[in-house]
Formats: C-alpha cells, structure tokens, sequence
C-alpha cells in the first residue's frame, strides 16, 4: 500500500506553496508573490506523529482566472485550465484535502466556487476536507478566521505557513484520519515497467503476457495511468505494472500528464523490481539517466532493457560499444545486468522475468556476518584506507542489518575519516564476493560505541 495523498488546494497566492514547504521541511516549491507562479504540481514525503503521507501542492484553482489574465505570471495564462484540471485530479486521488484561504481578502467568490467544488467532489466523506485559514499571524487574524464558517465547509483552522503558527493543530486533524500504511501483504513480486514515453513498455508488457492486455500505440504518452496485472511464471505470482512514460520536468504538460508522472513515482516506490527501458535505436538520452538516478534513489532493484533491438543496424561490436556507452553515461547503473531485447519481435524477451526474479532475490539476500568480515579483512590487507588530515581510518567490523535493500554497518574508530572512494571499494569488494545483481547496496559507517 501506498503513502495516503494530502493534497493543497486553493486560489492562487493563499499560500499553498508556504505551507507545502513547510510541511515539506525544506524550499521545494517555487514562492513567487505573483498569481499562478505555480504550474507542475509537486510531491513531497512528509510524517507526523507517526503517520506517513505525501503532500501534493497543485496549481491555484479559480474560475475566474480567465478574466483577469493580465495580473497572471507572464506564461501561465495558457495553462488556466490544465492547471484547473490538474487540481481537480489531485483532489480526486487524495484521502484528504487542506482547502486555503486568505484572511486578509477575506471571502472571495472565488473560495465560494472552490468549496462548491469541493463539495460536489465528496462522496461518501472521501476526501476528508479541511478549510485552512492562512496568514492568521495575530490575535486579530485568528479572529477574523471566523467568518470563512460562511463557506459551509466546517471548522476553520487559523495558521501561518509564513511563520508555523497552528501547523501542528492542523496536522493533528489532518493525519487523525489518515490510513496507516501497512507492511505490503501482496505475496506477488512487483516488477514495475518504467522508461521515458514511446520507449515500448506497453509492447513489452504484452508480450510477456502474450496479449492484449493494455493499449499498444505509436504516440507517446498513451498511458496515463500504472496498470497492474497478474501472472504467474514457473509458479511464481508477478505483479507487472505498466506505467506512463517520464519526461523531463520541463516538458511535462500541466494536467492529466503531469499527474501520470506521480503515479510512475508511485510505482516504482511499490515495485521490488524495475524494468528500465531505454531505445537502443535512438540511443541513451539525458533523461533515461534521469529516470535511472530515481531509480537508484528510491533504492529499487533494476534489470536494464535496451528495446527496439531489431531495428539497430549492428556488427559484431555494436552491443559492446552500446554497453561501453551505458557505462560511460549511466556509471551509477554498473551493478544493473543489461539485456537487449525487441518488445515487437519477441528477441530475448524470454529472458525478462528471469533475470527480474534473480534481481529480487539478490535484493533479499542475507550475508553472515562471519563471510562478510572475511572479506572486509582481505580488502583491507589488499588496499589499506588512507589516512585523512594525518589520522588513520580503522574499519573494525561490519554486518548486515537488513535486506532490501541490502544495507551493511560498518563500525569505524571515526566516520568522518572514510572517503567516498574507499567506500565505493569496500562495495566493489562485497559485489565481486556475494553478487548482489542488479540491487544498489548501501554502506553505513558508524563510530564504534564506546566501552
């Protein structure tokens, strides 16, 4: 199960990206004093007495935005509606929405057409609605927060983004309702199909299938949402999801697109294994290394599948000189087998979910801990760590505290000492002994306690 959505909405210049930042804990959305400053909406994790969820701030909703273009930020006029569209979908996929408002203009009639949105979109009191007061940074302010009872949208809850002020009152009510997220109980493993749009997931997906379960088509974009299907290999339960392709952040359309991309977020979060496409006939671009960093970010498992495979022209040193060049622009990727495949002709499909199923096992891996400081004496005795400021660095011992990634503690007389390319030999050294195909492990470096 997924982080329940908290999603902000309001007319332009309430706030939303003051309080999106603060619940964020750090400057993620632009601030501009300017309506309509903000497009793309943005997505951060956040957590509060326990409770874990993502707060989504959305462009400025108000109908009557068309009318006074001018005073908007000198390209988003254009995008009034999309940016209308794309709140309305963020609301629809929350568990609750903060709606806010503006003490100092008072009620608007735009808050009035906003709640009388709101109020159309509940049913069955999903999403829980909160109206949120904003800028109520005095005893007068917090005063006045009374007259949004107008609004007919419950209690108002007076804050300050600007300042924190009522912050932890708010989300107290907001994370009271909110589910908690479970440990994931779906014995299937989860592969995720991710990969920049028209790269061929879908035409990959049902061929692993062996038909049609999703639309196929040659315009880019056509998945808009994660599609989830079952299978079983070899007695094996998979969850294969389909996903909408990544774009560079520049070049996502405002709206239904915009929101596709957070559900591609989503996926790969929930996924045990990523399948990364890329097209090996137009070759390795900015933004497969861009979705292949996110990968590694969220620590996901990856099998690396350069498609379309029949179409390239080759020789005998085509798919060498494609890996060198892989490589060369995806270094971060090295660990990730690699299999050039052809979702259209079946080449080497065959080898997919395999290859998937190995990754994940790998990922799941437990090493003892007696092998893993043998190995950590041999890197030692073959490459001793240099000594920094002219102090020694003593590794001491290591274990593996968990799986999944697989991720290792190892005690040191001073962390701050270890240098990150000495780190990145001890990895070598696990990887060369215990494999970990395709999973990024994680070193921790920890002062040992004292006696």
């Amino acid at each position: 199960m997924t982080r329940p959505i908290v999603a902000l909405v309001g007319r332009p210049n309430v706030g939303k990206s003051t309080l999106f930042n603060r619940l964020a804990g750090e400057r993620l959305a632009v601030v501009d004093e300017r309506p309509g400053t903000t497009r793309d909406r943005i997505v951060a994790e956040a957590e509060w007495n326990g409770v874990a969820f993502d707060v989504v701030d959305t462009g400025g909703l108000d109908p009557n935005l068309s009318r006074r273009a001018g005073t908007l930020s000198t390209d988003s006029a254009e995008y009034l509606d999309d940016i209308r569209r794309q709140a309305e979908a963020a609301c629809r996929e929350a568990e609750a929405v903060v709606f806010l408002v503006d003490v100092v203009d008072g009620v608007t009639p735009a808050d009035l057409e906003v709640a009388e949105f709101l109020r159309h979109l509940r049913r069955d009191g999903r999403p829980a609605l909160f109206l949120v007061v904003n800028k109520c940074d005095t005893p007068a302010r917090r005063q006045q927060a009374m007259e949004f009872y107008a609004l007919g949208l419950g209690d108002p809850i007076p804050i300050s983004a600007l300042h924190g002020t009522g912050i932890g009152d708010l989300l107290d009510a907001v994370t009271a309702g909110l589910p908690r997220v479970p440990a994931e109980d779906d014995p299937s493993i989860r592969i995720a199909i991710v990969g920049r749009p028209n790269v061929g997931k879908s035409s990959l997906l049902n061929r692993l299938l062996g038909e049609e379960r999703v639309i196929v088509s040659p315009l880019p974009g056509t998945t808009r949402d994660a599609v989830d299907t079952r299978l079983t290999f070899h007695g094996t339960p998979i969850t294969l999801i389909d996903t909408a392709g990544l774009r560079r952040r520049g070049r996502i359309v405002p709206g239904v697109e915009q929101y596709s991309v957070l559900r591609t977020l989503r996926a790969v979060e929930r996924s045990q294994v990523v399948l990364l496409m890329v097209d090996g006939a137009d070759g390795l671009t900015a933004q497969d290394a861009h979705i292949g960093g996110l990968v590694v970010e969220k620590k996901r498992p990856v099998v690396l599948l350069v498609n379309k495979w029949d179409l390239v022209e080759k020789d005998e040193h085509t798919m060498d000189e494609f890996l060198r060049r892989i490589q060369a622009e995806m270094a971060f990727l090295e660990f990730a087998p690699v299999l050039f495949v052809s979702a259209l002709t079946g080449q080497r499909t065959g080898q997919v979910l395999p290859m998937a199923l190995r990754v994940q096992e790998e990922s799941v891996r437990r090493v003892p801990t007696s092998q893993l400081n043998r190995v950590l004496q041999e890197a030692l005795d073959h490459h001793p760590p240099p000594a920094r400021a002219g102090r020694p660095l003593r590794l001491l011992f290591i274990a593996q505290t968990r799986t999944a990634p697989p991720t290792f503690e190892v005690q040191v007389n001073d962390p701050r000492l270890v240098h990150f390319s000495y780190a990145r030999y001890l990895e070598n050294a696990l990887r060369r002994r215990f494999g970990f195909l395709g999973t990024p492990i994680e070193l921790r470096f920890v002062a040992r306690p004292a006696r």
